[in-house]
């Protein structure tokens, strides 16, 4: 599994199964679904999520964290294909 610094860039996407982690800055997304299943690849998979999500919870707990987070500033640009 390659190298996944939680919260380091805005690049990193990991793939567990159909699972997509991907990394922010302020936030760690993660979309998609993995089935656990009970052979080697099952177990392949959990680890790698226990690892992932381990890594999150020890930099979340290793920071002085806001209550809440601020919604995103999202904005809207015209289309320049128009």
């Amino acid at each position: 599994m390659p190298k996944f610094v939680p919260y380091a860039n805005e690049a990193d996407v990991l793939h567990i199964g159909q699972l997509c982690i991907e990394n922010r800055l302020d936030r760690v997304t993660v979309s998609g679904e993995v089935d656990l299943t009970a052979d080697q690849q099952g177990l392949r998979d959990a680890r790698a999520l226990l690892q992932v999500l381990g890594d999150v919870v020890a930099r979340l707990e290793a920071q002085d964290l806001p209550a809440t987070l601020p919604p995103p500033d999202v904005k809207t640009v015209a289309n320049p294909f128009n």
